[in-house]
Order: structure tokens, then C-alpha cells, then sequence
């Protein structure tokens, strides 16, 4: 079986562990551990009776509860088939553009998207060590509104940096078309995120991409949207496949974005569980933290990441994120997910027996 460019392919994982993948504890995938949340069960279970019917093509429904959310209306919101199936959509746009900048490392689906298109790429590199800040400053001579697009995300995964509102609506004036996939921004209270959907009515240009499966622990389903322009999202409706979004997705999205009590108990869970985290692996010989701002951390090690993430699998069922796919990063870095307080001590202990047996 082939090495997985994706985190959370349990199937791979169990070929390696020697076990079934239900009993491998998942750090790979960056998935909220609390969820999915009772409200999304309930929705589901209720609209089991729907399934007899094609759902509403234009989802008025949903987009008007993302809409409301969100203090927009509906024709501002355009539901997908996860994140990613939109992200195709805003990667045909930026392949128009003479060049994309993309802010590396970059999730790999940013890369499919735009070479499906035949894109042209232009990487800019961050600086892994530093902390919240301008992408790059050189952006501020490009002439503006260039025939130049920018694709990036915020918090910036896989290195967790969040990078400041302020810093970015800089970015709005030099581009052509600025997509900014906000996939990990709930994680943050309200109060503590940078998301620019404020400035999307403002600033034609600029597109931004949410995803619901990550927050609210349900990637089986399928679930994201995009925020820009109803002209822009009038186009991509023409284009993609006719109900990209199935019932059951649809009613637990209505359910999830209404309930405040999941979203106040995953932001209290977070910052101290990830804190925790951190510092046990600050402590760890021979391993570097990251800190980040979303619900996963960066890893530097002074060993093979690949290594340790067999050993971690064979020997306590163990699963961490490498980073091959991200060409920057390699074999000295990888990736966990913060999950709960228990499963955190275990991946610790874990990481510290690799120490001692090195």
C-alpha cells in the first residue's frame, strides 16, 4: 500500500501497526476529538426521511444559516462537497492569472488544483521559525492589481502560524485574486481570529474557503463553503456537478453553525490542552515544537520523522502526520493533531520511549 499524501488514512496505518485501524489512536488528521457534536447526530438522524428526495439545488436553506452566521446574505455563500471540491473551482480562476503565488509549505490539494489547470506556480517560502507576521514583503512591489493571483491559508497549515488581519488586507490591493482557505480559523474564539470575510464585500478579488468537517468532527460528510461574490459564485454553480451537497451533510451544516455550546467547549478545550501539549514536547531531547494558533503542532526532530512514525505505529498504535508531501519540511518534520489530555500523555510517553531507545 502506498504512502498516503493525506493525514488520517487509517488503512495504511493498520497495514503497518499489524492491527485494525478502529484501534489506532488518529494524531495524523488535524479532526476536532470532542466531536461530532449531538446536534449534528440529531440533524442526521432526522433527515434520514429526506433521502427519498433529490435535495434543493440551490441550498437556500443552508446558505441562508451560513449566511446568518456569518452576517451576509445567502447569495454571498456557495455550499461544496468539502472545501476542496470549491477549491477546484477557485484553481481554474487562478490558472487564468499570468502567475499564483503560493505561500509554501502548501497542502498538497492547493498544488492539484492548480496544476489541473495548468497554473502557473510561483512558490514563496515561509519562515518556519517566526512568528505571527507579513508573508512576504516583497509582495509590496508587485505592482497593484497585477495579473497576479495569491493562494494561502490562514491559520497556515501545516505550520499553524496565523497571520494578521491587517497584514493581509494589504494583499487585497496587490492581487488580482486573493484565495484565502480559512479552514482552521473556528478553532479560534471569536474574538482571537483574522478571517477577512468581513472585507469580502468589499474587495471583489478576494475568495475565502471554510470548511465545517474539521471543527466539527465530521469529515465523512463531506462539508465546506466559500464566501465571495455572487457573480464569481453564480459561475462556479454553472460549472460543477449538479447537488454536490447530499441531504444529510446539508442538515447537519444548519444544525452545527447554531450550536454555541459545542463552539464555547472545543474554544475552552483547546488552548490549554494545545499549551500542555506543547510543553511536554519542548521538554522531549531532540524534538521542536512549533506554536501555532489552530488545533495541531509542527514538529521539528533531530531524527527520521518516517522512523519514528513506524515505531510509533508498531509499538503503541500511534498514528503522526509526516511531512514528506511538503517538499520544504521532508524527513525532520512532522505533524500531530492536539486531541484529548489522555491521548495527548500518550503520544508523550510514547516520543519519549523512542528518545530513550535511540
Amino acid at each position: 500500500m502506498n504512502r498516503p499524501n493525506h493525514g488520517g488514512n487509517l488503512a495504511w496505518a493498520a497495514s503497518i501497526a499489524g492491527c485494525p485501524g478502529s484501534l489506532i489512536t488518529d494524531f495524523s488528521a488535524s479532526i476536532n476529538p470532542l466531536g461530532p457534536p449531538s446536534s449534528a447526530i440529531a440533524a442526521i438522524q432526522q433527515g434520514l426521511t429526506q433521502l427519498s428526495a433529490y435535495p434543493d439545488p440551490s441550498y437556500f436553506q443552508l446558505r441562508s444559516a451560513l449566511a446568518q452566521w456569518h452576517q451576509l446574505t445567502p447569495d454571498w455563500i456557495l455550499p461544496g462537497n468539502g472545501s476542496a471540491e470549491l477549491l477546484t473551482w477557485a484553481g481554474w480562476e487562478l490558472s487564468q492569472k499570468d502567475v499564483t503565488y503560493l505561500v509554501t509549505p502548501a497542502f498538497g490539494d492547493y498544488w492539484r488544483a492548480l496544476k489541473t489547470f495548468s497554473a502557473k506556480i510561483q512558490a514563496w517560502q515561509l519562515d518556519l521559525e517566526s512568528g505571527e507576521g507579513e508573508i512576504d514583503s516583497r509582495f509590496s512591489s508587485l505592482t497593484p492589481y497585477s495579473a497576479a493571483g495569491l493562494l494561502l491559508n490562514n491559520p497556515h497549515n501545516p505550520t499553524g502560524k496565523l497571520f494578521l488581519r491587517e497584514q493581509l488586507m494589504s494583499y487585497l490591493e496587490r492581487f488580482s485574486l486573493v484565495v484565502i482557505d480559512e479552514a482552521f480559523m473556528d478553532f479560534l474564539p471569536p474574538e482571537k481570529q483574522h478571517s477577512l470575510i468581513g472585507a469580502v464585500q468589499d474587495y471583489p478579488n478576494l475568495v475565502i474557503l471554510r470548511s465545517l468537517t474539521k471543527f466539527y468532527s465530521l469529515p465523512g460528510l463531506r462539508l465546506g463553503y466559500a464566501i465571495a461574490h455572487p457573480d464569481r459564485l453564480r459561475r462556479w454553480q454553472q460549472w460543477r456537478d449538479p447537488w454536490p451537497v447530499n441531504v444529510l451533510a446539508a442538515v447537519a451544516a444548519e444544525a452545527v453553525v447554531r450550536d454555541t455550546d459545542f463552539q464555547k467547549q472545543t474554544w475552552d478545550w483547546l488552548l490549554p490542552t494545545r499549551y500542555k501539549l506543547y510543553k511536554g514536547l519542548s521538554l522531549l531531547p531532540g524534538f521542536h515544537p512549533l506554536k501555532g494558533a489552530a488545533n495541531f503542532l509542527l514538529v521539528r526532530t533531530e531524527g527520521s520523522s518516517v522512523e519514528l512514525q513506524e515505531k510509533l505505529l508498531k509499538e503503541h498504535r500511534l498514528l503522526v502526520r509526516d511531512c514528506l508531501s511538503f517538499p520544504e519540511l521532508g524527513d525532520r518534520y512532522f505533524r500531530i493533531a492536539v486531541r484529548t489530555h489522555p491521548e495527548n500523555q500518550r503520544l508523550l510517553e510514547g516520543l519519549t520511549e523512542s528518545v530513550i531507545s535511540n
